[in-house]
């Protein structure tokens, strides 16, 4: 174990892994800020899971930022349209 690993408790843990997702969003204020990134220099998983929920964070904003193809655009308004007239 480095100097900068220790032993988190399980508790402990947990209440940073809820602060993750706000850190990843910038939603903490700075002392927030300061307290779970100190947490994350010692804690190997907590920031594997850091790590992951960045990922997943990029793949999942880089998805909504695609287009669809105009065709297929095309079929879904004609199904879409179709659906309310039956509706």
């Amino acid at each position: 174990m480095s100097s900068h690993e220790h032993e988190a408790s399980a508790t402990e843990c947990a209440d940073f892994l809820e602060q993750i997702v706000f850190l990843i969003d910038n939603e903490l204020g700075a002392t927030d800020v300061a307290a779970v990134k100190l947490h994350l220099q010692s804690c190997t998983p907590c920031l594997e899971t850091y790590d992951q929920q960045r990922i997943v964070k990029a793949v999942v904003a880089r998805s909504c930022a695609e287009v669809a193809p105009g065709e297929l655009r095309s079929k879904i308004m004609v199904q879409i349209q179709a659906l309310r007239t039956e509706s």
